[in-house]
């Protein structure tokens, strides 16, 4: 197969870069909807054991994190997201045909790990190509489209696991990423060129990791991104239990997800027009005030109110509010991140 050399067009790219990210959203969301069953069928002495399958997955994507910039950056932008796809794929497998919850468990961390590839490769590449606030509004369309799969992961999952059982989730997760991997392999040429790379050494680590966290502006944002994953996935792993234990609307999850991530996407589309004129940095500190102190009215709210469709009401006004402050501001944060670092973006 001859490699691609021609640049894909604005909106290919964007497309193909989101896709490529959403492999972590899709993994993560699709499943959510699957956890009572698997509860039922494999822990049914312990039904929050099930919530693993999701923290699992990101452990793994922790863990993955922290070698798929390297490797990308001493072998390739593709040759790494492949490598790592292929790990996804014989990940999800295992797990599809596991018949227990703990070897499903390992094998999600192993997918967890594969998944890390094409989430943080595909930054590097896109600031192998762009930089600054163009960076920035490149990344907000990639979001944009990336936060839709949340949007219809559930409801897939949901008709999925009614057809043909929980399970078939896993075999999706095979088709998805062999379907983003044959678009990237026959579409997209490589961004970083031959002399560009860096040996894959200790002594050249340890000197990018000591510029990464001696550059004030990445250290903060990097230390920003960490808080609001922490925020998001503590939501994410816990927020079927709380629609269906708690409020009782586990039949209609997959629907209310789905309005929350697709409402949640236009924040993408109000930081794409808005942070060539305004900033990264005005626009971040906006979403973060805004979600504060919609927080504190919740929390002070959720003190005094006793009846429940008003507390549900408020629980979804603050889960709508995280989801949207997230795409207003993570574009952002990666964008200065990687701002002073395209040497070594991966």
């Amino acid at each position: 197969m001859n490699a691609p050399t021609k640049a894909l067009s604005q909106g290919e790219f964007i497309a193909l870069m989101a896709m490529l990210v959403a492999t972590v959203a899709f993994s993560v969301d699709a499943m959510l909807p699957a956890l009572p069953s698997i509860a039922a069928e494999l822990s049914p002495d312990n039904v929050n054991k099930a919530q693993l399958i999701i923290t699992s997955f990101l452990l793994g994507m922790g863990f993955g994190t922290l070698m798929m910039g390297p490797l990308a950056d001493a072998f390739g932008r593709k040759r790494t997201i492949i490598a790592s796809s292929i790990l996804f794929i014989v990940s999800a497998m295992i797990a599809w045909a596991a018949k227990s919850l703990e070897l499903i468990l390992l094998a999600r961390v192993l997918q967890g790990i594969g998944a890390a590839g094409p989430r943080v490769v595909t930054l590097a590449i896109v600031r192998d190509l762009y930089s600054g606030r163009d960076m920035a509004k490149i990344l907000s369309f990639i979001f944009m489209i990336f936060a839709m799969v949340p949007a219809l992961a559930p409801t897939l999952g949901h008709y999925v696991i009614l057809a043909a059982g929980w399970r078939a989730i896993f075999l999706c997760f095979v088709a998805f990423c062999v379907a983003s991997c044959f678009w990237l392999l026959l579409r997209q040429p490589e961004t970083l060129a031959i002399e560009k790379r860096r040996p894959l050494k200790v002594s050249f680590l340890i000197n990018a990791i000591k510029e990464i966290f001696g550059t004030r502006t990445t250290r903060l944002a990097i230390c920003i991104q960490a808080l609001t994953f922490a925020m998001l996935f503590t939501g994410l792993s816990s927020i079927q239990p709380i629609f269906d234990v708690t409020f009782g609307k586990g039949e209609t999850f997959h629907l209310w997800f789905g309005g929350i991530a697709l409402v949640g996407s236009l924040s993408s589309v109000v930081n794409a027009k808005l942070v060539v004129r305004l900033g990264m940095r005005l626009i971040i500190k906006a979403g973060y005030l805004g979600l504060s102190f919609v927080a504190i009215i919740m929390l002070v709210g959720y003190a005094f109110l006793e009846n429940e469709t008003a507390k549900f009401a408020a629980f979804l006004v603050f889960v709508q509010a995280s989801f949207f402050v997230a795409g207003l501001t993570l574009g952002n944060l990666n964008a200065l991140a990687l701002e002073p670092l395209g040497h070594i973006a991966g």
